[in-house]
Order: structure tokens, then C-alpha cells, then sequence
């Protein structure tokens, strides 16, 4: 895992995931995560880092 990507994912979980994926399908359910929680943002984008 890429250290910039986690912790861009930390403090900006979108920026995180664009930045592993692009602009697909994880990045806009990321950004609806993080809507609704910021927790739940991290987790994702942690988690689609540390899947790719």
C-alpha cells in the first residue's frame, strides 16, 4: 500500500480512492459514505487501497 494514498484516505477519503481507481463506480459510493459518515468513508477507501 501506497503511504501517500493512505493518508490522503485518512484526511480526504474520496481524494483517496480517485486516486487508486479513478472516477468509477468505488469512488462515488465513497464519496455517499462519506456523506453520511466520515468513519465509513475511511474504511472504504482503506479498504479499496488495500484490495487493489
Amino acid at each position: 500500500m501506497d503511504p501517500i494514498r493512505i493518508i490522503a484516505a485518512i484526511l480526504l477519503p474520496p481524494l483517496g480512492v480517485f486516486l487508486q481507481v479513478g472516477m468509477g463506480k468505488a469512488f462515488w459510493i465513497n464519496i455517499l459514505l462519506t456523506l453520511l459518515g466520515y468513519i465509513p468513508g475511511i474504511v472504504h477507501a482503506i479498504w479499496v487501497i488495500a484490495k487493489k
